[in-house]
């Protein structure tokens, strides 16, 4: 089985598509015939009403439903996505860079989104070096990652710092250890972080990272690499916001006991880094984020010694967040031809299955993730077709699946495959 995972397709009606979503106005023909060779359902990846984050979402569509307390926050899977020193009792967060105006009012939570990465680097390192806390013995890594993204880890010398702490990014509430998007309005500011509950380790860890956020503010606004960007008209990495603090090293029962599979992947973001490491699944390199077809063909090649591959593409997503639904629509075009294309043009559909499906939703009206449904597609020459012609939000509501949860659909999809063996 290969299982696909769009990051963020799922999306609502928009006015700029003809009152279509991206997926049903996009010309998708190998969508489209993996459809008509396969069944449709709806997937809602974590709970109704939640509008997850990509961490928690994706660790449900593989299986994994914690429960809210017991998850160790998006901060901790990105520093293991990334490589950084973290043991239990450290801090991690996961972050943004942003651009604020002289009111200090968020004008835009990605600092123009793209953005060399020296520029992120020097001045990651210039707060690593200049920010001084109160508490003894405590020191800060700021990993820049890709783009306008960053994972900060705060370890103070023979504490035990707690995640017990509320963001400081106020796009995002924190519930008991998962992050949820907010619906939000202009002229947002950086928030104060506040301890959540009565415990000392808890309120160290909201003053450090209050110190962290007061500093930085500073170091930022002096930094020459914002002089620069200034005079060549960038947007300023002038702030940073942060959000879904972690404080110990999962534990979890690794994928391929969980299905007695050799499970693998494909991915690129931290965050799905993070997961591949703490489940133990053999991670692929296939080039970069839009080397569609290099992933295809690692993906079939990776079908000779394993037999279940996890792929996540990231593109949708990104345009989601923006607001461009024509974007998205085109991007979707683009990774039906040059990732399912080739796919199809090397795999043998009566032997391999495949299954795509979303994290969550990212609608294009909304610039952020919500908890509407993604569809779910299982495609084999033995599955029998339910009538549906298209992977679309509307057609999904029509498949014989139905509506499940995320933590459901592996399985489902397994046992599918076995019934029509």
């Amino acid at each position: 089985m290969i299982y696909v995972l769009l990051d963020g397709v799922g999306d609502l009606p928009h006015p700029d598509l003809k009152g279509k979503t991206p997926l049903d106005a996009a010309l998708t023909s190998n969508l489209d015939l993996l459809a008509k060779n396969g069944t449709i359902g709806e997937v809602i990846s974590v709970g109704k009403g939640i509008a997850p984050e990509s961490d928690i979402a994706v660790f449900n569509m593989l299986g994994y439903k914690f429960q809210y307390a017991n998850y160790v926050g998006r901060g901790v899977i990105e520093a293991i996505g990334i490589g950084i020193d973290f043991r239990d009792g450290d801090l991690a967060l996961r972050g943004n860079f942003a651009t604020l105006n002289k009111e200090g009012i968020i004008i835009d939570r990605r600092a123009g989104r793209k953005m060399k990465k020296d520029d992120a680097k020097t001045i990651a390192k210039e707060i690593e070096e200049q920010i001084q806390f109160s508490q003894p013995d405590t020191s800060v890594v700021v990993a820049p990652t890709i783009d306008h993204r960053i994972t900060v880890r705060f370890r103070a010398e023979g504490k035990s710092l707690s995640s017990e702490i509320s963001n400081t990014d106020p796009s995002y509430a924190r519930v008991e250890g998962m992050g949820v998007a907010k619906a939000v309005s202009d002229f947002l500011k950086i928030e104060k972080c506040f301890q959540l509950d009565e415990s000392q380790n808890a309120k160290i860890s909201a003053k450090l990272v209050n110190e962290f956020t007061e500093q930085s503010l500073s170091i930022m606004g002096k930094s020459e690499i914002n002089k620069k960007r200034k005079d060549q008209g960038k947007k300023l990495l002038n702030g940073i916001l942060l959000r879904d603090a972690g404080n110990r090293y999962p534990i979890v029962t690794p994928i391929n006991e969980l299905y007695s599979m050799n499970f693998s992947c494909i991915v690129d973001m931290p965050v799905e880094l993070g997961i591949s490491k703490v489940l133990k699944m053999k991670a692929f390199n296939a080039g970069g984020l839009t080397d569609y077809e290099e992933k295809a063909l690692v993906a079939v090649k990776a079908m000779e010694s394993q037999n279940a591959i996890y792929v996540h593409l990231k593109g949708p997503d990104d345009y989601g967040h923006d607001g461009d639904a024509e974007g998205k629509m085109k991007n979707i075009e683009e990774i039906d031809q040059r990732f399912f294309g080739k796919l199809l043009d090397n795999i043998d559909t009566s032997e391999i299955a495949i299954m795509i499906s979303s994290d969550h939703s990212t609608p294009c009206i909304n610039k952020r993730h919500s908890d509407d449904p993604v569809p779910l597609l299982i495609s084999k020459d033995s599955i029998k077709n339910d009538g549906t012609k298209r992977m679309t939000e509307v057609e999904a509501k029509k498949g014989k699946i139905g509506l499940i949860e995320g933590v459901q659909v592996v399985q489902t999809a397994l046992d599918l495959i076995k019934s029509q063996m």
